[in-house]
């Protein structure tokens, strides 16, 4: 596969695809927050809504599992219910408090296999499922699930610069699975998983991080876009710089979905400290480009370089008014 195939087949990705599908609430939401915190304090782009409380923020956020995950890996689809809303808070800076759930489903046989899995991810992570609502009388399975966390000092999507290194850190100690684009990392202990999160609400703390975001859906290339889109800048990523694991090709990966991945936007006289602390935990980080003012997200590799995604043109997830600005 060429560069440039590679980078109109990560436009065209499925994951992109899901998040554009954000804009219709954009559009009918995001000038209407109001409340106790006023509108410009509360940004809506980021991972987690951050609710100011005075000496700090509390963080909130939901996730729908895909209904097709949840019938073809129903213990998964519990697993990552929790997982994935629990990196949404660290990739803020935060520290997950609870979880409640909102659960659907045929019997007791196909919702038992669902909380089997979250209680697996709960359990690991050490966060408490406080709550919820159960309905074994559906049609179908459906499953969404909410968290709550905490940060005391934040990382959010609207703060990238021009001149920032874009930096990734991925747990690489695990696998592909056949059926889906998503990189499973989660067979590990749980003290050394609790600890692999903490490398992020520590980074923030310390006051390491400009930016940054968890990877999701839209893998490393599309969670990139979405965090260049919040702070109104662009990027050149460098594919012969992604840490990516043996026998997984480049295509797959810019769009995998891992169980453990973060992308952020650091000044570069703080990098150094950013790549020792994941190195420490055993996670693979390296700088893999720079943001610049462009408003485009491109990929390199040696001297060839072709465009992913012009921000300048058209929105990812929010309309051509919402574009790099804060709600």
């Amino acid at each position: 596969m060429t560069l440039r195939e590679l980078a109109a087949g990560v436009r065209e990705s499925i994951g992109l695809a899901h998040k554009r599908d954000i804009q219709l609430a954009a559009e009918k939401l995001s000038w209407n927050v109001a409340g106790p915190w006023g509108r410009s304090l509360v940004a809506l782009g980021d991972d987690c809504a951050a609710l100011p409380d005075g000496s700090g923020h509390l963080l909130l956020a939901i996730e729908g599992i895909s209904p097709e995950l949840v019938k073809a890996s129903t213990r998964a689809s519990g697993y990552c219910s929790v997982l994935v809303n629990a990196s949404d808070v660290f990739s803020m800076g935060g520290r997950p408090l609870a979880v409640v759930d909102a659960l659907f489903s045929t019997g007791p046989e196909v919702a038992g296999q669902i909380l089997e899995g979250m209680h697996r991810a709960a359990s690991q992570l050490g966060i408490p499922v406080v709550g919820g609502h159960t309905n074994l009388q559906s049609p179908y399975a459906a499953l969404a699930v909410a968290i709550v966390g905490r940060a005391t000092s934040l990382i959010t999507s609207f703060d990238a610069r021009a001149g920032d290194d874009v930096v990734v850190g991925i747990d690489l100690r695990g696998k592909m699975l056949p059926e889906n684009p998503f990189w499973d990392a989660t067979d590990a202990p749980a003290q050394r998983m609790r600890d692999d999160y903490e490398i992020l609400p520590k980074l923030a703390e310390a006051g390491l991080v400009r930016a940054g975001k968890d990877i999701s859906m839209g893998g490393l290339a599309g969670t990139l876009l979405m965090l260049l889109e919040s702070s109104g800048v662009g990027a050149n990523l460098v594919l012969d710089r992604i840490p990516c694991p043996a026998g997984v090709g480049s295509a797959r990966w810019l769009t995998a979905f891992p169980s453990y991945g973060f992308v952020l936007a650091v000044e570069p006289s703080r990098t150094e400290r950013v790549l020792a602390a994941f190195s420490e935990r055993g996670i693979a980080s390296a700088v893999v480009g720079t943001v610049d003012a462009s408003r485009k997200l491109t990929v390199s590799s040696g001297d060839e370089r072709h465009l992913i995604w012009d921000l300048a043109r058209e929105g990812l997830t929010r309309g051509p008014e919402a574009r790099g600005r804060r709600a």
